[in-house]
């Protein structure tokens, strides 16, 4: 169970009056200090002339418009990918470009990049420029082999870069040597977004717009905020932008059919989206392409140009993650089960013969939820005696960092390697596994400080009176995007528990009726807490402070997060 830490208070007093006094406080604790940092219009966002790369990129691209080259886009299996693909080919056919196809690795038969079989992929389309978008930075030898076949690359990426960078005609990297943008943590679609308005503003100094209109580039932030959204990158404010303009067109209804098509699958409308709604109910269905069948039938939903061609595909991404759904279920109980009592671990590594490569991710964030350690999970790969690994870490350790500590001390016991600071993947030889564990325990051991092993959630202290009202609630769901690096606020109090219900096709979830110490009477729902139920009249929650809508009325409600017995009297 976690321990509950109160975030420091800031100093909402800086903050302009005219905010709620909920949000002025919640902001401050965050570290926000002005107005500057509260505005997210487009005219705050940085410019694209700050990343290193960028005008070479779109110099190649200008000229290869001008002379009518088929440009080929090499994406990747995830969100942010196929967003990032999606972007691309969108933007570069609205900047004039003749020819934008695009090919993805699969993820079972090529893995994650641009590799030597995914260049024949693209020389197959008569490619003679390929564009990687959210990967590349480490892809030495598909590009050596793209060079080889005279064609030229740009390198669109975000993830960390290698000590030696490979032989791209360009690299767009936030994250490479040398590169002075101020935000680090773009996803990979938001790199090619910026790639397109260095390029649109190239083309405007050539006069090109004189002769046809000049295309909105602000169209395709739907699918920035989406692909940003899913990746988990950090919410800074120049994310935060990107988002929050993406989300206003999308509850304006100014959304890709492929979006509106896929919320309408989910059961979400889009005049009240939030991030949480693009990270839980859009990226899960656009992933689960990726991770069971072909990342293709996502970007063809997005590209698609009406409701009637992408209903069929987001219907189809939906069948997709509930099957997803049920092999994640089936594969989490059977990690469980793989868990020796009193494992002493830090760095823990589960595998299973049967279980499925593309959800192996899923189980390592459950397990690493569930055990609060860095988990990897294991899969058998395509190729005979080899593994697929995903991994996700904990605040305090670089994951990636742990892999090339592991693979600089062993050499050759990982076949490859990358990722970020809170997920990456590996290849190794099936043998190797219980070699790999131990070193994984080991390298986890030497960089973990032990306070970090206790799970903690972060709370903004408690609220009483007009604080628990649906204005305040209000407030709070206004007052996003919340994410990554930027928490959605938490709250913590104890509360009086008149009646507990289960609610749930498996009464799963609880619903609760509340009152506090003052007297005031509240709902609350605890999603998946019917393990937590107990008959104690009182308890101390964590939760979230929520608008429950019903049939046209609107109301505050507690969302639990967790739940402490507490004997109060």
């Amino acid at each position: 169970m976690p321990r509950l830490r109160r975030r420091p208070a800031g100093e909402p007093d800086a903050l302009p009056a005219h905010l709620h006094p909920l949000l002025r406080r919640v902001y401050a604790a965050r570290g926000l200090r002005t107005a500057d940092e509260l505005d997210l219009s487009p005219a705050r966002l940085l410019p694209p002339q700050g990343l290193l790369g960028v005008e070479r990129a779109a110099e190649l691209l200008e000229q290869a418009i001008a002379d009518r080259r088929r440009i080929c886009i090499a994406g990747d299996y995830d969100a942010d990918g196929a967003t990032a693909t999606a972007v691309a080919v969108l933007g570069l056919r609205a900047l004039g470009a003749a020819t934008v196809d695009y090919v993805v690795p699969d993820r079972f038969t090529m893995g994650y990049g641009l590799s030597p079989a995914l260049v024949e992929r693209a020389r197959a389309l008569d490619a003679e420029l390929l564009v990687t978008v959210d990967n590349g930075i480490a892809s030495h030898a598909g590009v050596a082999a793209a060079n080889d076949a005279g064609l030229q690359v740009i390198v669109t990426d975000h993830h960390l870069p290698p000590a030696e960078l490979p032989a791209a005609a360009a690299i767009v990297n936030p994250n490479q040597p040398g590169c002075g943008f101020a935000s680090k943590h773009l996803a990979g679609v938001g790199v090619m977004f910026y790639l397109l308005l260095a390029l649109r503003a190239r083309l405007r100094l050539q006069g090109v717009f004189l002769r046809r209109a000049e295309p909105n580039l602000a169209e395709l932030l739907d699918l920035v905020a989406l692909g940003t959204v899913a990746d988990l990158v950090r919410l800074d404010h120049n994310n935060r932008i990107l988002v929050e303009q993406g989300l206003s067109r999308m509850r304006d209804g100014r959304l890709r059919p492929g979006l509106a098509a896929l919320l309408a699958a989910a059961g979400r409308q889009a005049q009240r989206l939030t991030a949480a709604d693009l990270g839980f109910a859009l990226a899960p269905r656009l992933n689960a392409a990726g991770r069971l069948e072909d990342m293709r039938i996502g970007i063809q939903c997005l590209l698609a140009e009406d409701l009637a061609g992408a209903v069929p595909l987001a219907q189809r991404l939906d069948a997709l993650n509930r099957e997803r759904r049920e092999l994640q279920t089936q594969m989490c109980e059977s990690a469980v089960e793989r868990l020796a009592p009193g494992d002493s671990r830090v760095g823990v590594c589960v595998h299973d013969a049967g279980w499925h490569e593309g959800v192996i991710g899923l189980v390592a964030s459950r397990l690493r939820e569930r055990l609060h350690r860095p988990v990897i999970a294991f899969a058998p790969a395509t190729q005979p005696e080899l593994l697929k690994g995903s991994g996700r870490s904990i605040p305090g350790l670089h994951l990636r960092d742990v892999l090339a500590d592991i693979d600089a001390g062993r050499s050759g016991l990982i076949e490859r390697f990358g990722g970020h600071a809170m997920a990456a993947g590996l290849t190794l030889a099936a043998a190797q596994l219980p070699a790999f564990a131990d070193a994984f325990d080991a390298a986890c051991r030497a960089r973990l400080n032990p306070s970090t092993l206790e799970a903690v959630l972060d709370s903004d202290g408690e609220l009483a009176g007009a604080e628990l009202s649906l204005e305040a609630a209000l407030a709070l769901e206004q007052g996003g995007p919340w994410g990554q690096g930027f928490p959605e606020p938490l709250f913590d109090g104890v509360f009086e528990i008149l009646d507990t219900r289960p609610v749930g096709g498996q009464g799963q979830h609880l619903r609760y009726r509340l009152r506090t110490g003052a007297g005031q009477m509240l709902t609350a729902i605890h999603f998946n807490g019917a393990e937590q139920a107990a008959s104690s009249p009182a308890a101390h929650l964590a939760y979230r402070l929520t608008v429950n809508r019903f049939q046209g009325s609107e109301a505050a409600e507690l969302t639990v997060v967790e739940r402490w017995p507490c004997n109060r009297r």
